[in-house]
């Protein structure tokens, strides 16, 4: 089952892809604005997001340019005014993988969402990077424990992981971990960068109790100590 977030402000086009989609095997959750989506992503569990452009509190640009910073590997397809080329444009350059203007065939939406999901299968295959074990799919934002177990990450655990496993054995300071993982917008610290690394380190021990991947390099930062593999 594919499960499928769409923010749309119209209740008759909500109410129309819950119905249409559902015999395609595509669960669909909805929101009718900004706020609503910012509340939602967080708790997971979304395939593919459906953000219609013109919404009441928030724009659609904006709100594009937020999941792809945030959720990076979320596939995302905007829906727009049939006559609003720019936004398109704007959408595709923020990160958007698809669009559809409106009004829009619903047959036409399930291929692109099965289009834009498999892109998003074959890109995960080579963003899988193992070590230890271990499985961080960067793409779909997933870490896998040896047992098979699915690790939850935040948003800042996965920049931080990220950093790490693209720069393994390598003493990074706290300064240069900020510069890695800080969102954009954001404003962080050294004590924001150790309690990630408290958190992260906590979760990877876990798996691996009694053989620390991040440690700690006194007077100089943190050292991701793996030989990843792909």
């Amino acid at each position: 089952m594919i499960h499928c977030l769409l923010v749309d402000d119209d209740p008759a086009i909500r109410q129309l892809l819950l119905d249409y989609l559902r015999p395609f095997e595509i669960a669909v959750e909805t929101v009718p604005d900004g706020a609503g989506l910012r509340q939602r992503l967080p708790r997971g569990g979304v395939d593919v997001l459906l953000l219609d452009l013109m919404l009441p509190d928030e724009s659609g640009l904006s709100l594009c340019q937020w999941v792809k910073q945030a959720y990076a590997g979320l596939p995302l397809i905007m829906l727009t005014a049939q006559g609003d080329p720019l936004s398109r444009v704007l959408g595709l350059e923020l990160g958007a993988d698809d669009y559809l203007p409106k009004p829009f065939e619903p047959r036409e939406l399930v291929a692109r969402i099965k289009a834009v999901l498999r892109r998003g299968a074959a890109a995960a295959a080579t963003t899988t990077v193992r070590f230890a074990q271990w499985a961080f799919d960067r793409l779909r934002r997933q870490l896998v424990a040896p047992d098979g177990t699915v690790v939850p990450l935040s948003a800042a655990e996965y920049r931080l992981l990220t950093a790490f496993v693209e720069h393994p054995r390598q003493v990074l300071s706290r300064d240069r971990l900020l510069e890695l993982s800080r969102a954009p917008g954001t404003i962080v610290n050294d004590r924001s960068i150790d309690l990630a690394v408290s958190r992260l380190r906590g979760k990877l021990d876990a798996g691996r109790p009694g053989e620390p991947l991040i440690r700690t390099v006194r007077g100089e930062g943190y050292l991701f100590d793996a030989e990843l593999t792909r």
